[in-house]
């Protein structure tokens, strides 16, 4: 079978040190251009907008938009109505109604639409998912903190309106909770946690409620030294951990064979599979899970976050 021509929008960190290294793992894709109006690539064509790599190669089948998400809807709309089919990062879009549109959009013109949740292709989510299927779950609490430092280094965007803040990665947490939990979760309350010099929280605490059981989390991006991605799902039938962002399960204490890490590789199997089969996969309940949270949350002003330790 003939691999897909594939185009990266946006070439930062993740794009690099993610995207990149997948699809050259990939027996589905080959990746032939860079769009991106400040990075180039070593070897392959690199330009400095979404538009005008497309015009430049019509063989472009496909397209990862991996810059912020204040553009991806804009880029998205580009891509989809010149025939291309898109996977969208995450957060796939500043807002629930961009998503929405872009599912609507997609359908309409016929390519296939990924939301890439990531870290719902971790090692070990899918076992954790099978295991809690027809559990009576008691309680869930989630602690996702890390190192805003280390992980977007002088990204001014994700402190900016629609840069998510410390829901960058706290939505990682929602998406997997969204995939492994029955039915669906709801926004009870939340407080974010905002420097005196930025529009974004640098840590949150939500409560949600699920189906008959409470869901406590706490995002924070001051964590130094080891980094804490873990959830804990109290049941009748006793605890289940999912840790390092879902890579490794531990259920009443014993530790279970999961397999290694591939998440953007897997991520990229799936993308093939919904191209060659005509569908697209688009979920959006992380992301309402986390508008929701942004828009109502009670702010609580803090120090003011320089970017240098």
């Amino acid at each position: 079978m003939s691999r897909i021509a594939i185009a990266l929008a946006g070439y930062g960190k993740i794009a690099r040190d993610q995207h990149e290294r997948a699809i050259a793992g990939s027996e589905d894709f080959t990746l032939v251009a860079i769009g991106d109006p400040a990075a180039r690539h070593s070897s392959l064509p690199s330009y400095d907008s979404l538009a005008a790599m497309l015009r430049a190669q019509p063989e472009i089948a496909a397209v990862s938009l991996c810059m912020p998400p204040a553009g991806r809807s804009d880029a998205a709309i580009a891509a989809i109505t010149t025939g291309r089919h898109v996977l969208l990062e995450k957060p796939p879009c500043a807002t629930f109604a961009q998503a929405e549109h872009l599912v609507s959009l997609a359908g309409r013109c016929g390519v296939t639409l990924h939301t890439a949740w990531h870290s719902q292709h971790a090692a070990g989510v899918d076992a954790a998912r099978d295991w809690l299927r027809g559990k009576t779950i008691r309680s869930v609490r989630v602690n996702w903190k890390e190192d805003v430092r280390v992980w977007h280094p002088g990204q001014a965007w994700i402190w900016q309106r629609d840069g998510f803040g410390v829901f960058d990665p706290g939505i990682n947490a929602l998406s997997i909770l969204t995939r492994i939990l029955p039915d669906g979760l709801s926004l009870i309350e939340a407080e974010l946690e905002v420097p005196a010099n930025c529009a974004m929280p640098i840590a949150a605490r939500l409560e949600l409620a699920g189906a008959g059981f409470p869901v406590f989390a706490e995002f924070d991006f001051r964590q130094t030294g080891p980094q804490s991605w873990d959830i804990e799902v109290a049941t009748a039938a006793g605890l289940l951990v999912l840790s390092r962002g879902g890579n490794e399960l531990v259920i009443n204490g014993e530790r279970q064979e999961v397999g290694a890490e591939a998440e953007y590789g897997r991520l990229y199997t799936r993308f093939a599979e919904l191209i060659r089969s005509g569908r697209s996969e688009a979920d959006l309940a992380p992301l309402k899970l986390a508008g929701e949270a942004l828009d109502k949350g009670r702010i609580v002003t803090t120090d003011r976050f320089e970017d240098a330790a």
